[in-house]
């Protein structure tokens, strides 16, 4: 069999990919925060290659491929998604927002919780996709790294406009057009991630944090700051605090901003580069401040008076995480139509409600002040139009540029 691996893994890239599945974001649970970002890593299936086995590389194939719709004769849908990533009732067996759904369209959602980590997940569905075979899934939820990779790969269905009026009238503009998929003509956000900057008060005893500058440079943190071990989000603050656009950077960009983290941990200013384990050095007040992941930042401020956080006016990443079609889905337009029904504001307020991630649903603060009114009040669940506008995504990276930053990032940490 001819082998394909454009691809391939560097050492560097399978240590990050390592470093995210035992403790970054792919270890926490969704009503914590995100998994791995490592772009490359979803070649590993195993620790093998993306194309192995005649799969074609990224960008070497054209649109999805349909199968026969059966939607109108088979009333179900299946949704693959994260565990915790959905709204539960008292009793823990029924998802009242999913019921809803079921008793206004008749449509019974067969709802399946097997996605633990992106790599997993591509690992599961990439044999019939490759093949051109039905997966079993016509929804699932992945995150943007891998939601471009698929799309590239020709792998997931084009979306019926005409099937998704509330989607197209209520997505926050700031999720309206990623890099990967203009217009959403492929992909939906289900929720979306921020990167911010956290701070202990009590830690902090009087010194003023405002900027990411501040926890890079202010000598009364010394030894007492914290940078995230996902090599997006760290780079990604550091670029904008130096006045560059994650999403449009050059390779000299990327080196000044390692070059700023660098000198930071030669001078013993950054104690360590974290996973989720921040949250930890946070609250005892090791951290007096550190790049950290909102939806953590919602649950330590709702545990402790002493933890907060800042936007910096240079502006903070964000991620998301996304639903799509795959190819030969035999439901489609009930996979439409239940995206479609996430986007009416009342069944989003009712899931941000619970799972406390970014809601990326124009109108669902006034739904969620029904429910909870300091849900609907926290920025890092409701972003006002200000700090939407701060939002900044990293680009998408070439298999290239994956090894070479990866690697960059690695000896900067110590990985």
């Amino acid at each position: 069999m001819e082998q394909f691996e454009p691809d391939r893994l560097s050492p560097a890239q399978v240590a990050a990919m390592r470093r995210s599945l035992r403790n970054g974001r792919a270890s926490l649970s969704r009503r914590s925060m995100l998994r791995a970002s490592a772009g490359g890593a979803l070649a590993v299936g195993g620790l093998g290659t993306l194309s192995a086995c005649g799969i074609p590389a990224a960008g070497k194939t054209e649109g999805g491929q349909s199968s026969d719709d059966r939607s109108a004769k088979e009333k179900t849908v299946s949704f693959s998604n994260w565990t915790e990533y959905m709204d539960v009732d008292e009793s823990g067996k029924h998802h009242p927002t999913l019921d809803a759904f079921n008793e206004r369209t008749g449509i019974k959602v067969k709802y399946t919780e097997d996605i633990n980590d992106n790599v997993e997940f591509f690992g599961k569905i990439k044999p019939q996709l490759a093949a051109g075979q039905d997966t079993g899934r016509d929804l699932i939820c992945v995150t943007d790294w891998l939601a471009a990779r698929l799309i590239r790969l020709g792998w997931v269905q084009k979306l019926d406009p005409s099937n998704l009026p509330n989607a197209y009238a209520n997505l926050s503009p700031q999720f309206r057009s990623p890099d990967w998929d203009p217009g959403r003509a492929y992909s939906y956000v289900w929720q979306g991630i921020s990167t911010v900057i956290a701070y202990n008060k009590k830690a902090l005893d009087g010194v003023e944090v405002k900027t990411l500058s501040d926890l890079l440079d202010n000598p009364k943190l010394k030894g007492r700051v914290g940078f995230l071990s996902e090599m997006r989000d760290s780079v990604g603050m550091t670029l904008l605090d130096m006045g560059k656009d994650p999403g449009d950077f050059t390779d000299d960009d990327f080196d000044a901003a390692i070059a700023r983290m660098q000198k930071a941990v030669d001078k013993g200013q950054i104690r360590r580069f974290t996973g989720n384990d921040y949250t930890a050095d946070l609250s005892s007040g090791d951290f007096a401040a550190c790049v950290a992941w909102a939806g953590d930042v919602v649950q330590l401020k709702a545990d402790s008076p002493d933890i907060d956080f800042i936007i910096p006016d240079s502006g903070y990443m964000t991620s998301t995480d996304n639903l799509l079609v795959p190819n030969k889905a035999r439901h489609k337009t009930n996979a439409e139509r239940l995206i479609d029904y996430y986007f009416e504001p009342q069944a989003a307020a009712e899931l941000a409600a619970y799972i406390n991630f970014v809601c990326p649903v124009e109108g669902a603060k006034e739904e969620l002040a029904k429910i909870d009114e300091d849900a609907a009040n926290n920025p890092l669940i409701i972003p006002d139009k200000a700090m939407a506008a701060k939002s900044r995504a990293f680009r998408s990276l070439s298999s290239k540029e994956e090894t070479a930053f990866e690697t960059k990032f690695a000896k900067l940490t110590g990985a």
